[in-house]
């Protein structure tokens, strides 16, 4: 799978790099995806592709792992 966010469909975008001697060169940005557990419903939890502005924005809560005491 490429780095598209689940969320907010963000994928590379791509242009040119311009030289001060205005040569363009191809180049790309690619959004930084991470793959993290994310809580759907009251106990769905899954592991998605979420970008950083999604997570940081807060429209994806993070699921909490459980631990058990002894």
């Amino acid at each position: 799978m490429g780095k598209v966010c689940e969320i907010c469909g963000k994928k590379q975008s791509s242009g040119f790099t311009i030289s001060h001697s205005h040569v363009k060169t191809k180049r790309a940005w690619k959004p930084n995806i991470q793959r993290i557990r994310v809580s759907l419903k009251k106990d769905c939890n899954r592991k998605m592709n979420v970008c950083t502005t999604c997570i940081k924005s807060g429209r994806v809560t993070r699921a909490i792992r459980k631990t058990v005491s002894q």
